[in-house]
């Protein structure tokens, strides 16, 4: 039987679950939403478009059907390792903009405005004024010594033997505890946050604080919120020393991202911190051609494809 799949908008960012993990399965469509089937034959249904990341773990088969319902729907397929600690690769979510685009390469192509961009970054990670007549670079290093005194600080508080953060994908399992723990949260804080800097229509390669990266401007957003939301629990966790950390840290994230409504403050956040780099959006070229066929108007977030 075909399901005919009707003229769907995507629901907005901030309205959606944050993350779903997905192992040993089928993934397909049915009666219009994705599907999960297991090896016995047991169907999960999950609800179209209420899920902002989609991660597959080992052992998942994706259909076309399924890819093609992520892409209506502005949900983002990303295919991980075990315990979701090694990405692989992803699917864009909906599509950049290129006003977004050019928008943001103008702030990180300008020094003025990439170090007023990296400012705002700096404060409201820290709540904290960023010293004056500093560089990117030196932000950076300061930067460096706060994150290290954070990690010995919530490792004393948790009663967690901590040596530093150390971690190589290649030697997973040569990972202590607490180090496995923040890996994998991180991971799902990477994953929610590339969901939302997608949706918006920005690029996730070209960053701020970080570069040379594909997900360089996740990894300088998510750092806005780690240590209000993943790393705490890490630690939480590592001391609690579950038989399956990897799980028990996914669950935390999921209801972590939920309790703080993480969803609904990216978006917002993207725009106010490129905002900062005083820098005005680029107009089009007054030569351009325009769109042969007009995008409608959806009800998703500014980058989906309608």
């Amino acid at each position: 039987m075909t399901d005919h799949l009707p003229d769907l908008s995507p629901i907005p960012i901030k309205e959606r679950l944050s993350l779903l993990f997905v192992e040993r399965c089928r993934v397909d469509v049915r009666d219009n939403a994705f599907v999960m089937i297991d090896k016995e034959g047991v169907r999960t249904h999950v609800p179209v478009g209420g899920i902002a990341c989609l991660m597959l773990e080992p052992g998942v088969r994706l259909s076309h059907r399924a890819a093609h319902l992520a892409a209506m729907t502005g949900t983002l397929l990303t295919w991980v390792g075990e315990g979701g600690v090694r990405l692989y690769s992803a699917g864009q979510p909906g599509g950049a903009r290129s006003d977004k685009l050019l928008y943001q390469a103008q702030l990180a192509l300008s020094e003025k405005g990439r170090l007023a961009v990296v400012r705002e970054m700096y404060r409201r990670r820290f709540q904290d004024e960023p010293p004056a007549n500093r560089s990117v670079d030196q932000l950076r290093g300061i930067e460096g010594v706060r994150v290290r005194k954070l990690y010995e600080l919530l490792a004393r508080r948790h009663g967690v033997a901590w040596k530093g953060r150390r971690y190589d994908p290649e030697e997973w399992d040569q990972s202590d505890l607490p180090n496995k723990c923040l890996s994998a949260a991180t991971a799902c804080l990477y994953g929610v946050t590339e969901a939302a800097v997608l949706a918006a229509g920005y690029a996730p390669a070209i960053g701020f604080i970080h570069h040379g990266k594909p997900l360089s401007f996740v990894y300088d957003m998510a750092d806005i919120y780690k240590f209000d939301t993943v790393v705490p629990l890490a630690f939480r966790i590592a001391a609690a020393s579950p038989a399956n950390p990897e799980r028990a840290v996914r669950l935390a994230c999921r209801d972590s991202f939920r309790e703080t409504r993480l969803l609904s403050r990216i978006i917002p956040d993207i725009e106010e911190i490129l905002a900062a780099g005083g820098e005005k959006p680029p107009e089009p070229p007054a030569d351009g051609v325009g769109p042969a066929i007009p995008n409608k108007t959806g009800l998703g977030d500014a980058g989906h494809r309608p």
